[in-house]
């Protein structure tokens, strides 16, 4: 045999192995979905066509690619796009080198002294940066910064791990794809190739895990915007719903299903992840601790503080030092993100802590780290929650709780109630986060803002809690005592809230000690028939109350939902200054809503000065447990009501009246021998 034939055979073998592991594995459906999603978008010019285009070998529009050329330096977000030049180069051999490149060239692909608008944190940012880069570097020789390398390897493996900070965000999921998906489609180095490709996997799956029957996700979600409950179909995150699986509405052309829709990736394992029903709870991530001392630790200082922010840790109290140290070494006070914070850099970097322990109602609740996730899913209907997530601390995107009956997304909210949900502060879409705890379909939705917020100007209408309803959505809406329940098609979904009036035109309570909500959902397998469904509800039993824990000197909100054979409480302890100034439901109408009481402390007796009320009283004295151990009437023109004290428990009492012009309240301690 002579050597040129084995020569000639084992280059054969080569390219025969090279081309069988790069040959799709994926199924018909989903090739055929492929290829007309793209024929369609390049036939009606819509989405991204020049990755299209340059994908089919056609010509890339070149206004469409010159429009992004001039405005690219002056993008905030100009990774967005960088991502799809990138695209474009690799497909395209070459022909569009002499137009992009130059462009590319004096841009800055991560962070520098001074910056003051493009942002090169968080994961979807980090992973759009580093994958241009390092794609340059390999294709072009392009000069890279000393740790690029390190940092990539680094986020693939960090997310492969323990997953994504950002997670379920149907906003920024398909962004971080992007750059995973041209990492896992052209990265020459076979490690960042492979560990690509799985991260890009893990992530549709997470996507695919809270879609339901009809092709929706409607999840909760470390970060996201309410414009993404408002529609079921026609956004980006459809795309890749619609390319997966063929559920949902035909979509073409949207950023994540161009890159989807070009890309090699096998994905079989994940259309095969998807079902139709689940009822799972779980742990993602890593806590703050583990990823500050041991897995950033290696990373340059830097990339470590960049890396804690990706993962929202800004300013809690762990990470403020490294935090200013960051901000003031790289002059970054001026940048969008960091410029409300600007009157603060004149501390010096030891005190950032400190500070940022005192402002721990803000400071501490931007994290996305460590959630607990609660998924129930059959069929259309879907609940889920992150419990026990940053109770009673300002919320950063943070969505904590949403339900859906079909395509229609149902959710509470903290903040002031708007008619347009749109009209709220990008940073932080709740005032004060619920604790939530799920038990399969039912939800227990608790509030209690912290009373450090006030202090950040969070008071008043600020802490109201709307719930997000679209009537239209529903086939039939009923209302019973303080639940209201829909049904669309076979879906149902019942929220019982804290009560029934609305604010600004939005079904909204006031109460600012704190407000419980229940949310609860099911379907006809479940339950057959819509009535029988609201049988169920109307056979639930619901406690709330406020008691003073004695042995632990602690105002406690207690709230219990008993419905279809499923039972959730919580016991929420707050300190001896957090209790109750009005009872759950009522906000108080007076200015000086306290009425006085002497002797405090008292022994045998004390009095009750009631000679300010004009109407009859209705007086109740409750007790460190919350009960009621004494209640009675007092006429108008009654100056003063003596209250007898022997044989009561040492201890603290409220007394609470109410009249017709309000409620008051107050405090009394009891020291009998």
């Amino acid at each position: 045999m002579s050597v040129l034939y084995k020569i000639t055979v084992a280059s054969f073998l080569v390219f025969f192995s090279f081309i069988s592991l790069n040959v799709k594995a994926n199924n018909p459906e989903y090739e055929a979905r492929r290829t007309s999603y793209i024929d369609n978008a390049i036939a009606n010019q819509t989405g991204e066509v020049i990755i299209f285009q340059a994908y089919k070998n056609l010509p890339v529009d070149q206004q469409k690619l010159g429009n992004i050329l001039t405005e690219l330096t002056a993008n905030l977000t100009a990774d967005f796009d960088i991502v799809k030049l990138i695209r474009v180069l690799c497909l395209s051999n070459g022909q569009y080198d002499s137009i992009i490149l130059p462009v590319l060239r004096p841009i800055p692909f991560w962070l520098e002294k001074n910056e003051d608008t493009k942002q090169y944190w968080s994961e979807n940012h980090m992973i759009m940066w580093m994958s241009s880069d390092w794609l340059l570097h390999e294709k072009y020789g392009k000069t890279i910064d000393s740790t690029l390398e390190k940092r990539l390897r680094h986020y693939l493996k960090l997310k492969i791990q323990y997953g994504f900070y950002e997670f379920y965000s149907s906003v920024y999921a398909g962004y971080c794809l992007s750059g995973l998906l041209n990492l896992a489609d052209f990265a020459q180095d076979a490690e960042i190739k492979s560990l690509a490709t799985q991260a890009s996997q893990l992530l549709l799956k997470d996507i695919l895990k809270l879609t339901n029957d009809k092709g929706v996700f409607f999840p909760v979600a470390g970060r996201n915007y309410v414009s993404k409950y408002e529609s079921a179909y026609g956004q980006n995150h459809n795309n890749l719903i619609y390319l997966l699986t063929g559920m949902g509405q035909t979509e073409t052309g949207s950023h994540a299903g161009s890159f989807l829709a070009t890309s090699n990736l096998s994905i079989d394992d994940v259309y095969n992840s998807w079902t139709p029903t689940l009822n799972t709870s779980f742990t993602l991530g890593h806590t703050l601790q583990n990823g500050v001392n041991n897995i950033n630790n290696l990373m340059s200082f830097k990339d470590k503080v960049i890396f804690q922010w990706s993962s929202g840790a800004y300013f809690h109290p762990d990470v403020a030092t490294s935090t200013f140290k960051l901000l003031k070494d790289l002059n970054l006070w001026g940048h969008y993100e960091f410029d409300e914070f600007q009157p603060f850099s004149i501390l010096p970097t030891e005190l950032a802590s400190g500070f940022a322990e005192t402002a721990s109602a803000i400071s501490k609740s931007s994290g996305v780290y460590n959630p607990t996730i609660s998924i129930f899913k059959n069929k259309s209907v879907t609940l889920s929650s992150i419990e026990d997530f940053w109770k009673g601390k300002v919320g950063y995107q943070q969505f904590p709780v949403v339900a859906n009956a079909g395509t229609s997304a149902v959710f509470t909210i903290s903040g002031t109630p708007t008619t347009d949900w749109n009209d709220r502060p990008s940073r932080t879409s709740n005032t004060h986060l619920p604790y939530v705890k799920q038990k399969d379909n039912v939800s227990l939705v608790m509030y209690r803002p912290e009373k450090g917020l006030a202090l950040f100007g969070y008071k008043d209408e600020k802490l109201d809690v709307s719930l997000f309803w679209e009537n239209d959505k529903f086939d039939e809406i009923r209302e019973s005592g303080n639940w209201i329940l829909g049904r669309e098609g076979s879906g149902y979904v019942a929220v019982r809230r804290n009560c029934t009036s609305e604010i600004n035109g939005v079904r909204a309570c006031t109460n600012p000690d704190g407000q419980t909500w229940v949310i609860m959902v099911g379907n006809s397998d479940m339950y057959g028939s819509f009535d029988a469904f609201e049988q169920k509800i109307n056979q639930s039993q619901y406690e709330e109350r406020w008691y003073f824990n004695v042995p632990t000197f602690q105002w406690v909100y207690y709230a219990k939902i008993v419905v279809d054979g499923k039972t959730i409480e919580y016991a929420w302890n707050g300190d001896f200054l957090a209790g109750p100034t009005q009872p759950t439901g009522i906000r108080k109408n007076t200015i000086d809503n306290t009425i006085a009481v002497f002797p405090n402390p008292a022994k045998a007796n004390f009095n009750i000065d009631l000679s300010d009320l004009k109407s009859t009283a209705s007086i109740k004295i409750i007790n460190s447990t919350g009960q009621v151990i004494q209640q009675l009437e007092s006429e108008p023109n009654n100056a003063f009501k003596t209250i007898t004290t022997i044989g009561w428990s040492s201890g603290l009492y409220v007394i609470e009246v109410s009249t017709k012009d309000g409620v008051f309240i107050n405090k009394i301690l009891i020291e009998n021998q």
